[in-house]
């Protein structure tokens, strides 16, 4: 893990506040300054901030948040905006959200104290449901759309304006119904497998439809219920259970993963020297 990440991670400290610290000589590995800022942590480092050892836990701890609307994802704002972080108790500094919801999105999100978990559940196919409501009547292209995908070259309609995503794949939706319509706006439920940098209101914007509100309820199984506005709450037994197996299977299939990708590099080589012994000899 970059030495900035590792120390957001596993401290109060922001990314921007370690690489600030990292430039002042605050952060040391082995009682030197440690200046290289893609430098990558490993397992039995001792990296310290200030004089203090980062510690890393190795205990596992996920609560769901409903994040109220107006309210950015991240440690610090430049603009001086407020964060979950100054919303969230103290206790919670440390922990990193998994995946984001936009300033004007609310509700469903989780945070865990382990960037293990929180990586896989990032980059996981799990579905997530929404609940939004848009500017006009659903068309038949939106609905064709849903149902078989969608491919953008241009895809900044809905993004934020500092956005450098332009092109985006919208993977066909794994759920979709209407569930009220009117004149001038439709209520939705949608689920989707991924989390791209405002996915939804991009996919919209594309039939010209402006996202009104938009509520996560559910990520990979785990509900936001009742849960109140900017409150929190443990995960159940039930759900570290189903955590625990899918962060097996997860590690499993890295593991097989990254098995695969050096067999084939093996074998990739192999043709090389192969295709350049032929070529000596031919010459």
């Amino acid at each position: 893990m970059r030495l900035n990440k590792y120390i957001a991670h596993n401290t109060k400290y922001s990314r921007r506040e370690a690489d600030a610290l990292i430039e002042a000589g605050e952060v040391t590995l082995n009682k030197k300054p440690l200046k290289t800022f893609g430098y990558e942590v490993q397992e039995d480092d001792r990296i310290f901030v200030k004089g203090r050892a980062v510690k890393v836990t190795s205990e596992l701890t996920v609560v769901v948040y409903n994040k109220p609307k107006g309210v950015l994802v991240t440690k610090k704002d430049d603009r001086g905006r407020a964060t979950i972080y100054h919303k969230l108790p103290g206790k919670y500094r440390h922990f990193t959200p998994i995946g984001r919801l936009d300033y004007a999105s609310e509700g469903l999100l989780l945070l865990t104290d382990n960037i293990e978990v929180a990586t896989a559940l990032m980059e996981s196919g799990l579905e997530r449901t929404y609940n939004l409501k848009i500017d006009k009547p659903v068309t038949s292209e939106m609905i064709d759309a849903m149902k078989e995908g969608l491919v953008l070259d241009d895809a900044r309609a809905g993004a934020h304006e500092k956005s450098k995503i332009y092109a985006m794949e919208f993977a066909p939706f794994a759920h979709f119904e209407i569930r009220n319509e009117g004149k001038n706006f439709t209520k939705l439920r949608v689920t989707i497998t991924e989390g791209k940098n405002r996915e939804l209101r991009r996919f919209f914007a594309h039939f010209d439809a402006k996202v009104l509100d938009l509520k996560r309820v559910a990520f990979g199984g785990i509900e936001l219920n009742n849960l109140p506005e900017n409150k929190t709450r443990y995960f159940t037994r039930r759900e570290y259970d189903d955590l625990h197996k899918f962060m097996k299977r997860w590690r499993t299939n890295k593991i097989a993963a990254v098995k695969n990708e050096t067999h084939a590099k093996k074998q990739e080589e192999a043709h090389k020297k192969e295709k350049t012994k032929k070529q000596i000899y031919k010459d």
